[in-house]
């Protein structure tokens, strides 16, 4: 089964996506997602330029080669445009494999771990009882799990608080917007807002936060501390990820549980944290970290240290994205959670899918495959439009994470 076309569709239905689409000489046809947030553009040309003239004419079938030619083939190995690029490669292959065996692509994979697959949405208000509305709509629709944030007084804009309350993207700008951030406020304010929640809503449902890489290691511990009592599912992202050794910090200090990844290419970006059991739950994900070859290696290792996966699934990743995080849900034997930020009905219609939504769990269907497909003609009527995310300044305009 070779390899005859390799197509990159850029398309932006409601926002920009990147989706590779593999065709062989039997006629079938697999199809990956290739989004890099921001920097769409950057992924589809080094796909154009520098992969698919080396994949014309081998055989899709053998996946393992193509990852390992990719990879080890290039000598600027790992980083966020190569491996997305891989990713993208690599969901396609795995498609066509799943496909040319008439079967769904967790089948492939070894089979269900699970009958369903428990999702979070995000829930965010400009206000403590905002969010405990939004949080409620979430509990009406069925969610076990709920992400809440809230915007915090005195801060124009907060992370996770949009004006679109379903349907939340934060690339929002033909060029960087500029967010205020204070630290001593968003202290004060979180341990507020999950008072409230549990104080309305018992603990019965699971509840998240993301602090999106705003705090030093210590802050972090202090915050962890501070949210212990309200039993949250985990704290996500409470530092940037680079300086490794601070979570050691803050696992000295709560035993609030700690979710990172979603940023993660490879497995050497986060084999300390799993080696040293730094973390709870690894969010790399399919497009991000190099498909579904290496995102099994990256679970097996987790699954060793107590440490289960949380796919990051926000709407920048297309629905070909979650449609292959679906299938790699159910098998994954240490599965833990999967993030799922409802796509607009344009993407959704661009990329019709198989996988449905009932009662907090998203379940990946029976199509062979990963059970996504793209509309081309449809995608070619939402041309590309630059978009950035934020950027983030402390409020004496020193540049900040976001």
């Amino acid at each position: 089964m070779k390899i005859v076309d390799i197509k990159v569709i850029v398309s932006c239905p409601g926002r920009n996506f990147v989706t590779v689409k593999i065709i062989t000489d039997e006629g079938v046809y697999g199809v990956g997602d290739a989004t890099l947030n921001g920097r769409e553009l950057a992924v589809a040309a080094y796909l154009e330029e520098h992969v698919a003239p080396c994949l014309i004419g081998r055989d899709a079938q053998q996946i393992e080669d193509i990852w390992q030619y990719l990879y080890r083939g290039c000598y600027w190995r790992r980083g966020p445009v190569t491996m997305t690029a891989i990713g993208a490669i690599d969901t396609a292959l795995w498609d066509i494999k799943a496909k040319a065996a008439n079967m769904p692509l967790y089948q492939l994979l070894g089979g269900k771990s699970r009958e369903g697959v428990m999702v979070y949405g995000h829930a965010n208000g400009s206000d403590i009882a905002e969010t405990i509305d939004e949080v409620a709509k979430y509990i009406d629709m069925g969610y076990k799990a709920i992400r809440a944030q809230s915007g915090v007084p005195g801060l124009d804009s907060t992370y996770g608080v949009a004006k679109e309350k379903m349907y939340y993207e934060p690339a929002d700008a033909d060029l960087p917007t500029e967010n205020i951030w204070s630290t001593q406020q968003y202290l004060r304010h979180v341990p507020k807002l999950f008072d409230h929640l549990r104080d309305k809503f018992g603990f019965d449902h699971h509840f998240l936060h993301d602090v999106h890489h705003r705090l030093t290691p210590n802050e972090a511990a202090g915050l962890g501390k501070s949210l212990e009592e309200y039993r949250l599912f985990w704290l996500e992202d409470a530092v940037p990820a680079e300086n490794q050794e601070g979570f050691r910090i803050i696992r000295q200090h709560t035993t609030i549980p700690l979710a990172l990844g979603e940023v993660f290419n490879t497995i050497w970006d986060c084999k300390n944290l799993i080696q040293e059991q730094l973390i709870d739950y690894i969010r790399a994900t399919v497009v991000h970290a190099g498909g579904i070859t290496h995102l099994r290696r990256i679970a097996d290792l987790a699954a060793i240290y107590h440490i289960r996966t949380g796919c990051h699934g926000a709407t920048d990743l297309s629905p070909i994205c979650m449609g292959a995080a679906l299938h790699f849900d159910t098998w994954v034997p240490n599965f833990g959670i999967q993030e799922y930020m409802r796509h607009s009905e344009e993407t959704d219609a661009v990329f019709p899918h198989a996988y449905t939504f009932k009662d907090g769990y998203l379940f990946p269907g029976e199509a062979s495959g990963h059970g996504v497909d793209i509309d081309e003609k449809l995608a070619a009527k939402y041309p590309y439009k630059r978009a950035y995310l934020p950027v983030n300044r402390l409020e004496d305009g020193t540049m900040w994470n976001w």
